[in-house]
């Protein structure tokens, strides 16, 4: 169960800054990639029977970023795809419309509703798809996504504040949001490394009916490719509804 604070007040002091910065995540991440990839070959697990999973990137990433974890999926059984709408620019009102109409012919195509896992940013935007609880979605996977404050407890805090984005106004609208629970099962995974996303803003302030945290090692960048991590997320899709 999450032990987020529900307001600003109480969010500070450990896990409330990212671990680093993000070219040194990005490196570190980078540096695991020799070792992933001789560890992949020893992860398959058929059994995804071909159900529809949608798999989101993050800030400024595309569906190249996330290759990895979708052919991992794909060996195992999943319908993985990419969200094909290219870079992810961050403008996250835009890209709602489109990726509605993507989950709604998903689960048209396939006969059953869509599993979601969104990176980072993608994670956001898979939060508001399934907030409404009016799309066909099953389940929802977020990997360093920063849920509570916005930009406010990550990496690019600063950057936003340059734009003129007011952190405190976008902190206080994203509590308001949270006070409506993701109405589908939640798993949120996090690593204390992450360079990008402070990890306590990770977690959910006020977690729905289903709802587990899982603390994996590495950095953001590694959160789509690390093996411990693409193990997890497949077991998590295997899980039934009400485990």
């Amino acid at each position: 169960m999450s032990t987020a604070p529900t307001s600003a007040a109480g969010r500070g002091g450990p896990g409330w800054r990212p671990a680093g910065d993000p070219l040194r995540d990005l490196l570190r991440g980078l540096g695991e990639l020799p070792a992933a990839a001789r560890a992949w070959s020893g992860l398959s697990w058929p059994g995804g029977d071909g159900a529809p999973v949608l798999v989101i990137p993050g800030f400024l990433a595309d569906d190249w970023a996330t290759l990895p974890l979708r052919a991992h999926l794909r060996r195992n059984g999943w319908a993985a795809v990419g969200w094909g709408l290219g870079r992810n620019h961050g403008r996250v009102g835009a890209l709602l419309h489109p990726l509605r109409l993507l989950v709604s012919h998903l689960a048209e195509k396939h006969g059953q509703p869509v599993r979601i896992v969104g990176w980072s940013l993608g994670g956001v935007l898979g939060r508001e798809l399934a907030r409404p609880g009016q799309l066909p979605i099953r389940q929802l996977i977020t990997m360093g996504t920063p849920v509570v404050g916005g930009p406010t407890y990550t990496a690019y805090a600063g950057f936003y504040r340059l734009r003129g984005l007011d952190l405190a106004a976008a902190e206080a609208e994203g509590d308001a949001r949270h006070s409506a629970p993701i109405p589908v099962p939640l798993d949120v995974i996090y690593t204390e490394q992450d360079g990008v996303v402070a990890w306590r803003a990770s977690q959910d302030p006020r977690p729905g009916a289903r709802y587990a945290e899982h603390k994996v090692g590495g950095t953001h960048a590694g959160l789509i490719a690390r093996p411990e991590v693409l193990g997890l997320v497949d077991r998590l899709l295997r899980q039934p509804l009400g485990a």
